[in-house]
């Protein structure tokens, strides 16, 4: 699971929901924020009240419930009192989601992050010019589903690289850059030579695949 799946960034800085704290523990929302509003009762409720902040949502039905957003302080006292073996392996992958958001966002303030996500935006601009070409070739060889090639592609490319792009680490967007370049070019090598347009598919996750093996093998 992605990092950014389990801390997100609200207000310049990683939190995570009690909605989702609820469902990865295991635990019932309502019992929660039951336990939130119990820490909040206490004498140091002026600053564990820093450490949480109360919202809404609206649930399947469209009722409107509440529910807290809370930072790495809110989050491990939170946790303190969730016990066992796999309680114990989310409070890691929680720890270490905290770790890479709050690295991330420290880094997202330098003028390398902001140059390379720039690159990116510039890459991916060319990529989505040539899988609208794609779409119009694979039109005309006869797909009546062409328009979901945009959907089909990124998730190729999020196959390698997943999360939200503004979340990522620039060494993380530098191969997502890298992927989507071994898409777009793909893609116009096989135009060029009348390749199907489901094969042009395969060749480019094969190349991906390639490329991806090469980098763990220097990683």
């Amino acid at each position: 699971m992605p990092m950014d799946e389990l801390v997100e960034i609200m207000n310049n800085k990683a939190v995570c929901t009690s909605l989702q704290v609820a469902e990865k523990f295991g635990r019932k929302h309502k019992n929660v924020i039951k336990s939130i509003e119990n820490l909040l009762k206490m004498d140091s409720a002026k600053k564990l009240a820093q450490w949480f902040s109360k919202d809404r949502y609206k649930d399947s039905s469209g009722k409107e419930n509440s529910m807290y957003f809370m930072n790495r302080d809110g989050f491990t006292i939170l946790a303190m009192g969730f016990n066992g073996k796999e309680a114990l392996d989310w409070k890691i992958k929680y720890i270490r989601a905290f770790d890479k958001m709050e690295e991330m966002l420290k880094e997202r303030s330098t003028q390398f992050w902001l140059d390379t996500r720039q690159s990116n935006k510039d890459n991916r601009l060319k990529e989505t010019d040539t899988i609208k070409l794609l779409v119009d070739y694979a039109r005309q060889q006869g797909s009546t589903r062409s328009d979901k090639l945009y959907l089909t592609y990124t998730k190729l490319a999020k196959k390698v690289v997943g999360g939200k792009r503004d979340n990522m680490t620039a060494s993380e967007i530098n191969n997502l850059t890298l992927v989507e370049n071994i898409i777009l070019q793909t893609i116009r090598a096989d135009m060029a030579v009348q390749m199907h347009y489901k094969d042009i598919y395969r060749d480019c996750k094969d190349r991906i695949e390639q490329f991806m093996s090469i980098a763990y093998l220097m990683a």
